[in-house]
């Protein structure tokens, strides 16, 4: 061990003295089994609970719907496993999904696992271009995809791998007069109703035929489960490699640190309604979401467009769900609104609440809390620690602007972030860097970038976050700055340097620099704004970039703020300084 590392106060694990009484210092040995297991376990335990339910409202008739039990998802996500080795997929391969929260994701992302594929979800909101690039990146033989993107994926498949296209639509799961509604007046118009080619499936044929058979692949605990896909500052989109082994430690860590499992809530375990508003191509919903669900035997009510906030508040007033688990913008959009805010629709359900994937504004957190009465537990994690290291306790000090402590088995340090080894004292800021079993194995096909980002360090492999963070006294971890310029927006990790040379390709623009400013109207949130230098003689509007930015990027990553300026400052190497552009606008507000 190194002189430089061999005294610190993170390898005494101060945050341990902390935990909650149910919560012990470590949970070796985890588990050994594969991730699918879990909805085995469950489907056989309690065959006919329900696992999901689809649900939409009607006009005049009100809100209707659907269920899918147990014992339907486990058949469906055999009878997809059985389909997807008989088309041929190979244990290893990778079946990309793109698909918003429905049942037919939760199928398709058990299915793919069961057929010893690994799961690569895609963001649907993606443009064209960036959706072709990770299909093509993460190798993919199959995707499943909703009717609605399905002629998109069509017009850039012969420049992949894809050999097979199996579309669901979302009305397959719906109540049936909901079915029948939105095939008459809906389907065609919104463009769900296409033309499945020679070759492709519909989702429920392929589960018809397959019906009753199962795939019998084994799968180990190391075998690759899941590519998350995150950014990078480049723009070049990296593949997260998780074990099954990975995802079910961190599904057995994040149980018993909410308690579920040890009965300190009022509502048992495995009747947990779950508020399914967080999308399931993201990590966090991918994991504290869907996988610890079904661990748990509870229900996630469906939530396919959680930006649509008037049904969001709608189906917490019908279905009053226990958990919600949620990023600042969700819980600020719901703490807002109307019906809220006028106490005709009540928080009341809710028993155990949790952030992430960005800073909790400290008044969000209390006008939820005040609303709910009960505690949001913020967190920490991210796709490379798919999903959580780091909490807030359910039952203990719930610090503001903290993500917590790090969870059992969890080895954390904050280091120089001059050498990225030495470690800094309490309450002084560093890199955050993370050693637990839950964390990547690598990036897929990327080796430098891997190394970049898993490090030796006295014997033990760490990640580097990127972050920059400090600790108290307590053990308790607070987020500083993102090392390298990455905005939050909406939930979503955003790279200002993919955004630029995007703009840059604008046939006006000479320079630019974006970088995220404090939302002039949400509190608590970020805004993109793009400072542009055009080209002389030349000429362009606010709305021809967003235009421009509209072909190549996802709605979230598009600067919705712009200024022309003459000039950008820059370092003596001629390096934009986004830091002071932003203390330029800060400075123009404040006036």
């Amino acid at each position: 061990m190194s002189e430089k590392s061999a005294q610190n106060p993170y390898d005494a694990r101060p945050w341990t003295k902390h935990y909650d009484k149910h919560v012990p210092a470590s949970m070796l040995p985890y588990p050994e089994h594969a991730l699918q297991d879990f909805l085995t376990r469950t489907a056989q335990k309690q065959p006919h609970e329900t696992a999901l339910i689809t649900t939409a409202k009607l006009p005049l008739v009100g809100r209707l719907s659907a269920e899918v039990t147990y014992r339907e998802l486990d058949n469906a996500s055999n009878a997809l496993a059985t389909a997807l080795v008989d088309m041929g997929l190979k244990k290893g391969e990778t079946v990309a999904i793109i698909l918003p929260n429905c049942a037919a994701f939760a199928i398709a992302y058990y299915g793919i696992l069961k057929a010893g594929g690994i799961v690569a979800a895609t963001n649907p909101t993606y443009p064209p271009a960036k959706m072709e690039y990770q299909i093509n990146d993460c190798d993919a033989r199959f995707i499943i995809c909703l009717s609605l993107f399905y002629n998109m994926v069509k017009a850039f498949q012969h420049k992949t791998k894809v050999e097979k296209v199996i579309v669901a639509n979302i009305k397959d799961y719906l109540p049936p007069l909901a079915k029948l509604l939105f095939t008459l007046t809906k389907e065609k118009k919104d463009g769900h109703a296409v033309t499945i080619q020679p070759g492709d499936m519909k989702f429920l044929d392929v589960l018809s035929q397959y019906a009753g058979k199962n795939a019998d692949v084994k799968v180990t605990a190391d075998d690759i489960a899941v590519f998350q896909y995150t950014g990078g500052t480049t723009g070049v989109s990296k593949g997260a490699m998780s074990t099954h082994r990975a995802l079910v430690t961190n599904t057995y860590q994040i149980q018993k640190w909410t308690g579920m499992s040890e009965g300190i809530f009022p509502v048992k375990m495995n009747e947990m309604t779950f508020l399914g508003a967080i999308p399931m191509f993201h990590a966090y919903g991918l994991v504290a979401l869907l996988t610890q669900s079904v661990s748990a035997g509870g229900t996630i009510i469906l939530v396919p467009n959680p930006r649509d906030v008037d049904e969001v508040v709608d189906v917490i007033h019908h279905y009053k769900p226990n958990v919600f688990l949620g990023v600042p913008a969700l819980y600020n959009a719901v703490n807002n609104h109307k019906l809220v805010q006028d106490g005709k629709i009540s928080l009341k359900s809710f028993v155990f609440n949790s952030s992430g994937s960005a800073p909790l504004p400290p008044e969000t957190k209390r006008s939820f809390e005040a609303k709910s009465g009960s505690q949001i537990a913020e967190g920490f994690g991210m796709s490379e620690i798919l999903v959580a290291c780091h909490s807030n306790p359910v039952v203990g000090e719930n610090k503001l602007n903290s993500v917590g402590m790090p969870f059992p088995d969890v080895d954390v340090r904050i280091v120089s972030l001059d050498d990225g080894i030495t470690p800094m004292k309490v309450g002084e800021p560093g890199e955050l860097i993370v050693h637990c079993i839950n964390m990547m194995t690598g990036y897929y096909k990327l080796p430098t970038e891997t190394a970049n980002t898993l490090r030796e360090l006295d014997g033990k492999t760490w990640l580097y976050t990127g972050d920059i963070a400090y600790m108290d006294e307590q053990g308790y971890f607070y987020l500083i700055d993102r090392k390298k310029d990455m905005a939050l927006i909406g939930g979503f990790n955003v790279y200002p340097a993919n955004i630029e040379k995007v703009i840059k390709d604008h046939p006006s623009v000479l320079e630019v620099g974006v970088a995220a400013i404090p939302h002039p109207e949400k509190v608590g949130q970020e805004a993109l704004k793009a400072w542009i230098v055009l080209k002389p003689d030349m000429l362009a509007t606010e709305e021809e970039i967003i235009k421009h930015c509209e072909k190549f990027l996802a709605m979230y990553e598009i600067p919705r703020r712009i200024s022309f300026i003459p000039e950008l400052p820059k370092t003596a190497v001629g390096k934009t300084l986004r830091r002071e552009l932003i203390r330029l606008e800060m400075e123009a507000v404040e006036k």
